[in-house]
C-alpha cells in the first residue's frame, strides 16, 4: 500500500466532560464504521454503542450511515443520544412563560 491510498480524516466525540478529535489516515473506501473502529475511540468511550442505534453518526454535521465511505478531510462525528425531546422542552418552557 502506498501513501496515495490513504486519506486523512478525523473522528470526533463530545462526552459531557471531555471532547476528543482524533486524527488518522485510513485507506480510500473505508466505511465510517471501520474508521471509527480504527480510531480506537470505542475503547476510550465504552458508552458509545453504534450497534443499537442510540449513537448516530455524521460527517461535518450531516447525518450519515455507518456503511458510507469516508472522503479526504472528513470529520466523522459521533452523536450522543438526546436526553429530552427538544420540541417537548420548548412546549414546557412556553407553558411556564404563559403561567407567569
Amino acid at each position: 500500500m502506498n501513501d496515495g491510498d490513504l486519506v486523512p480524516i478525523e473522528v470526533a466525540y463530545a462526552a459531557p466532560r471531555e471532547q476528543v478529535i482524533l486524527k488518522l489516515d485510513v485507506r480510500k473506501g473505508t466505511t465510517l464504521a471501520d474508521a471509527i473502529a480504527q480510531s480506537g475511540i470505542l475503547g476510550r468511550f465504552p458508552e458509545i454503542d453504534l450497534d443499537d442505534g442510540s449513537n448516530r453518526v455524521g460527517v461535518w454535521s450531516r447525518v450519515a450511515r455507518l456503511d458510507d465511505t469516508v472522503g479526504e478531510g472528513d470529520r466523522i462525528e459521533i452523536y450522543r443520544p438526546l436526553i429530552a425531546d427538544p420540541k417537548e422542552v420548548r412546549r414546557q418552557r412556553a407553558a411556564q412563560t404563559q403561567k407567569k
